[in-house]
């Protein structure tokens, strides 16, 4: 756990857990419910996330870190439960890592592993694979100011 976060591997091995997709469900929304709130003046424009059924705001901090290239930590919202808690799993995927890393990790696929693309709708698939675009591209942005630095 970062941050009293659950982290890809605890999120997977409770996915393991739960075989009734109401329960996963209900930890989906649990997981949501666990995300810190996003400041007011972050729900804007610039940080909405284009794709998405739902609202959903990413807001991304970028910190250096010399040779292993920038960091970068998310923060987001959005007003549906379900969606909220998509964003936790992508958090718990992505937040804190390099941008190589964010780069190099298939959270597509780690989204199937967990059996979600067949049980959402596919306006929620969608807007979870527009989420992870959404991030790739800032990783993609972080290295590019870093490579130019």
């Amino acid at each position: 756990m970062r941050d009293g976060m659950a982290d890809i591997a605890e999120i997977t091995d409770n996915f393991s857990i739960l075989e009734d997709w109401d329960d996963r469900y209900r930890y989906l929304i649990e997981l949501g419910r666990e995300l810190p709130p996003l400041a007011a003046a972050a729900h804007n424009d610039g940080n909405k996330v284009q794709g998405c059924a739902s609202q959903v705001w990413l807001e991304t901090t970028v910190r250096p870190n010399g040779s292993a290239g920038p960091v970068l930590t998310f923060e987001g919202d959005s007003d549906a439960h379900i969606v909220r808690g998509l964003i936790a799993i992508l958090f718990a995927i992505y937040s804190g890592k390099t941008a190589r890393e964010i780069l190099s990790i298939d959270a597509i696929k780690l989204f199937e592993g967990l059996g979600l693309r067949e049980h959402l709708t596919p306006q929620r698939s969608n807007g979870f694979r527009a989420m992870v675009e959404r991030i790739r591209s800032d990783a993609r942005a972080a290295l590019a100011m870093a490579v130019s630095a």
